[in-house]
């Protein structure tokens, strides 16, 4: 099953496939946002930054080209460093943004809902690798006094442990599904785990009154889908790709979703008719499941 969190220190891969522009800038972009890149910092040189991904100099230019299209860079050019835009907050995000992968757009937006003082993240995803990642921004603005809510209560539907899923699953020779299953429900049970910790902590280190909640699905969701606050939606489809992957002792060719990199669109309730509808339907499609065919879920090793 794909990892879907990206390392932002980067690191070579000399033994994989050339990365892509697109996946260059996936990974700037996710220093940029987790401020490991600062506001006014120069970047590293081309040189530096295509020895780093092991990629041609053309495809860290391509890369930087897009984050200068979204506002995050300035001073592109072949002669000199390219700079972290001075107010990254006002890059091209929100409901007025092109959609973006959920690695990008997810955490500013849950950040932006933890502004308000009861904080409501209803959550249908595959493993909550996204969610665990994107709710760490929020942590680090409670910690630094930049957020305060009174109230967090967060509610995840995953699928559950004993079902069939309809991928990750083996490309051929479906009966060593085993395996790749094991390995999907590690990661489900440690993301989870890792999620309810640290929100949980925020009732002894700040006073806050937090409720984390999982609950199973007796199905593989072909989409993904973040409701925050009850006013805005997020969603995403899972593309599946083939891929290999190293399963235990072995290397399997499997079909697998790759989550940060599904494309996630934004609705807002209020901006429109049709937003408003479609936040409205997905909170209520929500409910119907969480209260009616989905079951307890515990998290165990």
């Amino acid at each position: 099953m794909e990892r879907e969190h990206a390392s932002v220190n980067g690191r070579k891969k000399s033994q994989e496939r050339a990365r892509t522009h697109r996946e260059v800038a996936d990974e700037l972009r996710a220093r940029i946002r987790s401020g490991t890149l600062r506001s006014g910092q120069r970047m590293p040189t081309q040189a530096q930054l295509a020895d780093e991904f092991g990629v041609e100099r053309g495809t860290v230019r391509q890369a930087l080209r897009i984050l200068q299209s979204e506002r995050l860079l300035t001073n592109v050019s072949k002669g000199s460093p390219a700079t972290v835009a001075p107010d990254t907050d006002k890059a091209l995000t929100g409901p007025d943004a092109p959609p973006q992968p959920t690695m990008v757009a997810l955490a500013p937006r849950i950040a932006d809902a933890f502004a308000a003082p009861h904080v409501r993240i209803d959550a249908l995803c595959l493993t909550a690798v996204s969610l665990t990642l994107a709710i760490g921004e929020p942590l680090r603005q409670i910690h630094t006094g930049r957020r305060k809510p009174a109230k967090v209560d967060v509610r995840v539907l995953l699928p559950a442990r004993d079902i069939d899923l309809a991928f990750p699953v083996p490309v051929t020779d479906r009966g060593r599904a085993g395996p790749v299953h094991e390995r999907w429900l590690a990661m489900r049970n440690a993301q989870g785990q890792v999620l309810r910790h640290n929100l949980l902590a925020l009732r002894a280190t700040h006073g806050i009154d937090v409720s984390v909640s999982f609950r199973a699905l007796p199905f593989t969701p072909p989409v993904k889908l973040y409701l925050l606050n009850g006013a805005e939606a997020l969603f995403a489809y899972y593309t599946l790709t083939r891929r290999e992957e190293q399963v235990g002792e072995e290397r399997l060719e499997m079909y697998d979703a790759e989550g940060t990199r599904s494309t996630l669109f934004a609705f807002e309730d209020g901006t429109g008719p049709r937003d408003t509808a479609f936040v409205r339907q997905s909170q209520l499609w929500f409910d119907a499941l969480w209260e009616t065919i989905s079951s307890e879920l515990v998290l165990t090793d």
